[in-house]
């Protein structure tokens, strides 16, 4: 049956790793829903929510794929569609509604999923939650800072 709906099985860990991308953009979207949360709350809640444990494995297949996926392997290579963008416009969202310019949003919006999925390979590859965790916090308040005092040039 997964074959026959899938095509293979390395076809189904691509739609698997795009289901789970989707839930967690679900969780985003269900955090900014509070009202009461300011920006600096919210991203760390969303910051706790990725580093559960319950994520991880499924954090190691999607860093595993989305290497295979950049070695060209043509079995991965469709996950590389949208995997940045996908992210971008939620991001991009979020910032702006917390009052940053739209001009600076994207960029900090960029920067974010790259030292987001950084810290999280970081973390995998180390088991140093303590440190991944202090550079996220380190990393939130120096990009809501900048933000606030008008954005990036």
């Amino acid at each position: 049956m997964l074959i026959h709906h899938f095509g293979s099985r390395e076809d189904l860990l691509v739609e698997v790793i795009r289901a789970v991308e989707d839930r967690q953009r679900a969780v985003l979207a269900e955090l900014r829903a509070d009202p009461e949360a300011d920006p600096a709350e919210l991203g760390s809640r969303f910051w706790a929510h990725l580093r559960s444990p319950e994520l991880a494995s499924q954090e190691r297949l999607f860093f595993e794929v989305y290497g295979q996926a950049l070695q060209g392997r043509r079995w991965a290579t469709p996950l590389l569609d949208g995997i940045v963008e996908d992210w971008i416009g939620p991001t991009v969202d979020l910032l702006v509604a917390s009052g940053a310019p739209e001009e600076s949003a994207r960029i900090a919006a960029r920067l974010g999923v790259a030292v987001t999925r950084g810290l999280l390979l970081d973390v995998l590859a180390t088991g140093d939650g303590g440190e991944v965790d202090a550079a996220m916090g380190l990393f939130s308040r120096l990009l809501l800072g900048v933000l606030s005092d008008g954005g990036v040039d």
